[in-house]
């Protein structure tokens, strides 16, 4: 089996985040020991030929806590330093989106 052998894998469960120009992708998968891990992907449309680069890592159960610890201390910083303005977003069925600005400074 060769380095790309992950790509193959099943995915146990997804979700798929939108948030303006980019989609977020975080998908469960099993190992062939039938442990889960999780993929998180950003992927962005490129304006200047319309070709989606995306980005991954991989995020395996033993780091799950260290990773969380350190996600949430960083936003905790972010929210505490600066004013957080969250955004909706509309999509149109021809795959437009608005956006919308939430008064609510929480994250």
């Amino acid at each position: 089996m060769g380095e790309f052998d992950n790509k193959e894998r099943e995915e146990v469960f997804s979700k798929k985040v939108r948030a303006g120009k980019r989609t977020y992708f975080f998908d469960v998968k099993a190992t062939r020991s039938g442990d889960y891990y999780l993929t998180v992907t950003e992927s962005k449309k490129r304006l200047e030929d319309g070709v989606f680069v995306k980005h991954k890592i991989f995020l395996y159960k033993e780091d799950f806590e260290k990773f969380a610890e350190g996600l949430n201390e960083t936003v905790d910083y972010i929210k505490t330093h600066q004013d957080v303005v969250e955004k909706r977003y509309e999509y149109s069925e021809n795959g437009e989106h608005t956006t919308k600005t939430n008064d609510d400074f929480s994250f």
